[in-house]
C-alpha cells in the first residue's frame, strides 16, 4: 500500500512537469517561428548538421517537431512529426502541408499512432530530451518505428552553457524555456544502451551562437573541431542504430580483386579463398598490367571452380578506386568485399569480416594491420609509423577511431555500397585509391564501422605498385579534404 501510494505520487509529479510543459508551448506557439528568425544563425547550423547526416528522399520522423521547420529543411521522402502542443501542431499543418503532423504524446507512442505501420530511415529528436518527463520510456517507445537500418539522432545542449543560456533568456536574447533535464553527454549515452541502442557516431559543434562577421566564422569552423575546445562546444549530438538481430542476414558475397601486375597470385587467391554465406562470386579486375595478369585471370575464370562463380573484367580507366568501382557495379552478392591481389592481407581471414557484417555487429569492417605482429619485410618501420600518424589523423578528421585506414581490404553490404554511390555528389571524384571515397560515405551515412584483424604477410610474387612519397602527399590532400568535408563543414 505504501509503494502504490509512492507510484501515485510520482505519477501525479511527472503528469505535472508534462502539463507545465505543454502549457508552456501552447502559449508561445505563435512566437516561435520569430524566435526562431530571430536566431536564425543557430537553427541554421542544425538544419545544415541534420542535412548532412540524413541523404535527401528519406523515410523521417522527428519527435518534438514544432513547428516543422526543421523536417521541411530535411526534404523526405516521408516526413512525419509529433509534437504534443496542439496549437503547434496546427501552425505545422498550415506550413508544410506536404508534411504529415500528428498531435500525440512521445510517452504513449505505439505502433498504432499512425494511420499505417511505418519504420523509418531516420528518427530525429532535436532539443526535446530535456523537456521529456520520461526519456527512457520515449527511446523505447521508438523501437517499433525502427528497422534494422534505422538511425536515431539525437541533439542537445551542453549542460556547461546553461548558466549562459539561463542569462540570455533573462535579457531576451533567447525563447522562454519551460522546466527542463539538464543531461551530460554521457547520461544520453547511458540511456541509448540501456534502452536498446548503440551509439556509433558522436560529436560537439557551435561555439558562437550569434552572427559576428569573421570572428564566428572562425569560431564555428575551425575553433570549435580542435581538442580540449571542442568539449566547450554549445550543440551536441549522437547517432545510434537499434541492437536488433537481423530479419534476414546476407545470404551471398562479391570478392572484388583489383589486379595489376600479379600474374603469380591470381590463381593463389581462388584456391586460398574460403566460402562465404551460401554463394561466392569473386571479380577480377585488371589494369593494365605489364606482365602476364589479364591472360592468368582468363585461364582461371575459364578453367572455372566447382563452388565459387568467376568473372573477368578489364578497366578503361586508371587506379584502384576505378577499379574497385567496376567490380562494385558487377556484384550481385548481398556483401562486398575487396581482396587485395598481392595476398599480403591473407583470404583466409575474409570469413571474420563475413561474420562481422552478417551478424549485424558492424555494418562496415575495416582491415587492420595494425594488431597482429608483422614483419619488417611485409611493413618496413617507415611505412608503420606513416600508418599510425594516418590513422589517428583520419580517426580524428572522421570521429570514429580506426586504427588502419590505408589498409585495402573493406566489406560491406551493397545496399549500404548503393546508398555511397547516389551520395558520392557530395564528395565528387576525389580518391584515387577508392579506401576514402568509402570511408568517407561510411562516415556520412553514420555506418558502424569497426576494424577487423589481419595477419599482415610479405607478398610471395612480384613489387609492390605504391609510390610512397607521391601516395603520400595525396593522403595528406585526403586529411585537408575530410577537414572540408566533413570536420569543418
Amino acid at each position: 500500500m505504501i509503494q502504490s501510494g509512492t507510484q501515485r505520487s510520482i505519477s501525479r509529479k511527472q503528469d505535472a512537469f508534462k502539463e507545465q510543459v505543454r502549457s508552456h508551448f501552447d502559449q508561445i506557439a505563435p512566437k516561435l517561428d520569430r524566435w526562431s528568425r530571430r536566431n536564425r544563425y543557430y537553427y541554421q547550423d542544425l538544419d545544415r548538421l541534420h542535412q548532412f547526416l540524413i541523404p535527401p528522399n528519406s523515410r523521417v520522423l522527428e519527435i518534438g517537431c514544432g513547428t516543422g521547420n526543421l523536417l521541411a529543411a530535411l526534404n523526405p521522402k516521408l516526413g512525419i512529426g509529433i509534437d504534443f502542443s496542439p496549437s503547434i501542431i496546427s501552425i505545422a499543418k498550415a506550413k508544410y502541408p506536404h508534411l504529415q503532423f500528428y498531435c500525440l504524446d512521445a510517452e504513449t507512442l505505439n505502433s498504432e499512432s499512425f494511420k499505417s505501420a511505418q519504420t523509418f530511415d531516420f528518427i530525429v529528436l532535436s532539443g526535446v530530451i530535456g523537456h521529456l518527463g520520461d526519456i527512457q520510456q520515449v527511446l523505447q517507445n521508438l523501437h517499433p518505428f525502427c528497422h534494422a537500418r534505422t538511425r536515431v539522432i539525437l541533439t542537445f545542449h551542453n549542460f556547461l552553457w546553461q548558466p549562459l543560456l539561463h542569462f540570455a533568456e533573462k535579457i531576451g536574447q533567447r525563447r522562454p524555456q519551460p522546466p527542463q533535464s539538464w543531461l551530460s553527454f554521457s547520461d544520453v549515452l547511458n540511456l541509448l544502451q540501456i534502452t536498446g541502442y548503440l551509439p556509433v557516431r558522436s560529436g560537439r559543434r557551435f561555439l558562437m551562437p550569434k552572427p559576428i562577421p569573421g570572428i564566428s566564422f572562425l569560431c564555428n569552423r575551425v575553433l570549435a573541431h580542435l581538442p580540449i575546445v571542442n568539449h566547450l562546444c554549445l550543440t551536441q549530438y549522437i547517432v545510434a542504430r537499434p541492437q536488433v538481430v537481423l530479419s534476414s542476414p546476407p545470404d551471398s558475397c562479391s570478392v572484388i580483386i583489383p589486379a595489376r601486375n600479379e600474374a603469380g597470385n591470381i590463381e593463389s587467391a581462388i584456391a586460398r579463398l574460403p566460402h562465404l554465406g551460401k554463394h561466392t562470386e569473386v571479380i577480377f579486375v585488371e589494369g593494365h598490367s605489364h606482365d602476364e595478369t589479364w591472360a592468368e585471370i582468363q585461364r582461371v575464370v575459364r578453367e572455372g571452380h566447382l563452388h565459387f562463380t568467376l568473372k573477368a573484367f578489364q578497366q578503361t580507366g586508371k587506379g584502384k578506386a576505378d577499379a574497385v568501382r567496376l567490380g562494385f557495379a558487377q556484384a550481385t552478392g548481398d556483401v562486398l568485399m575487396i581482396l587485395d591481389a598481392d595476398l599480403t592481407v591473407q583470404p583466409e581471414d575474409l570469413p571474420h569480416f563475413f561474420d562481422v557484417i552478417a551478424s549485424g555487429r558492424g555494418e562496415f569492417a575495416n582491415g587492420s594491420r595494425l594488431v597482429y605482429p608483422r614483419s619488417g619485410e611485409a611493413m618496413p618501420w617507415l611505412n608503420n609509423w606513416a600508418n599510425k600518424f594516418f590513422s589517428l589523423a583520419f580517426s580524428f578528421l572522421l570521429g570514429q577511431p580506426l586504427k588502419d585506414t590505408l589498409c585495402g581490404t573493406k566489406v560491406l553490404r551493397r545496399d549500404d555500397y548503393e546508398k555511397i554511390a547516389e551520395g558520392r555528389r557530395y564528395f565528387g571524384d576525389f580518391d584515387p585509391f577508392g579506401d576514402f571515397d568509402l570511408l568517407f560515405g561510411a562516415t556520412k551515412l553514420g555506418l558502424h564501422i569497426v576494424d577487423v584483424p589481419v595477419r599482415y604477410q610479405p607478398r610471395t610474387y612480384g613489387e609492390s605498385n605504391i609510390a610512397h612519397v607521391r601516395e603520400g602527399l595525396i593522403l595528406l590532400r585526403m586529411c585537408a579534404y575530410a577537414s572540408q568535408k566533413i570536420k569543418f563543414f
